[in-house]
């Protein structure tokens, strides 16, 4: 299988592995990557980690010869099944984590994007290269990129097609953290068990608050946090996370 999904733990691994064609994506991996996100979703872990096999690269963005011979129609069906696929990342109730090895580039830079963390390896670069083709990106890569880089800085980078570097992409918010050179899973594990053993309930209100916050006004936003505020307090978690602050106890989250 040229995806593929397994567990470490409480942690559920999406591994693209096509290393032949630096894990280039094409329709059918779309399809399967949408696919094992909903079954990972069904195992309720804690997490969701992404990596690309072979080392080279994490993607190397789209498989161009599958774009040659399209029609315009199913230009606009493929676009929309690569924005759809990785929409779904934004609505799990548990972060992820992309984990870039190699180049993130095109389609690839756009799934990483898609979670809600990153970690580069030392000497990774990323780009939106389509610019050179002719073409701009379609999987959710002119929205994502300005949000977390700013405007000026995303235009710029889809406008000449660039690679950045590890280093310059921590610098400007691409991504979270430089690691050096090992297995990406590991380095996944290791961010992701930094943040808790368990992920309280109240992540998912938060992640929801953030999310109004890039696409309401201030009123709106303040109105959501109130209602997710309350939502929050309602959880078991919330209940845990009070009591053990005041017994003066790490929490045991339950993620409900």
């Amino acid at each position: 299988m040229s995806v593929s999904l397994s567990h470490r733990g409480d942690i559920a691994v999406i591994t693209l592995d096509r290393p032949e064609a630096m894990n280039a994506l094409n329709a059918a991996m779309i399809e399967r990557i949408g696919t094992l996100i909903e079954e990972a979703a069904a195992t309720a872990p804690r997490a969701l980690l992404f990596v690309g096999a072979g080392g080279k690269a994490f993607c190397a963005g789209a498989d161009i010869k599958e774009l040659l011979d399209r029609s315009e129609h199913e230009h606009h069906n493929a676009a929309r099944a690569g924005q759809c696929t990785f929409a779904r990342l934004d609505a799990l109730p548990f972060p992820s984590l992309a984990v870039i090895q190699g180049v993130a580039l095109g389609g690839g830079l756009e799934l990483a994007m898609a979670c809600t963390f990153r970690v580069a390896v030392a000497g990774a670069r990323f780009g939106l290269p389509e610019i050179k083709l002719g073409l701009i990106p379609g999987y959710g890569g002119t929205q994502r990129l300005p949000l977390l880089v700013g405007k000026t800085r995303a235009l710029e980078m889809i406008a000449s097609g660039r690679l950045v570097g590890a280093e310059e992409a921590r610098q400007i918010g691409l991504i979270d953290e430089i690691v050096e050179d090992g297995d990406p899973i590991e380095h996944g594990l290791r961010f992701l068990d930094r943040l808790g053993t368990r992920f309280p309930a109240a992540l998912t209100f938060a992640r929801a608050a953030v999310e109004k916050a890039l696409t309401v006004s201030l009123q709106e936003g303040l109105v959501a946090e109130a209602e997710l505020f309350v939502k929050a307090t309602q959880t078991a978690d919330a209940r845990e996370g009070m009591h053990a602050f005041l017994e003066k106890r790490k929490p045991a989250f339950t993620g409900s």
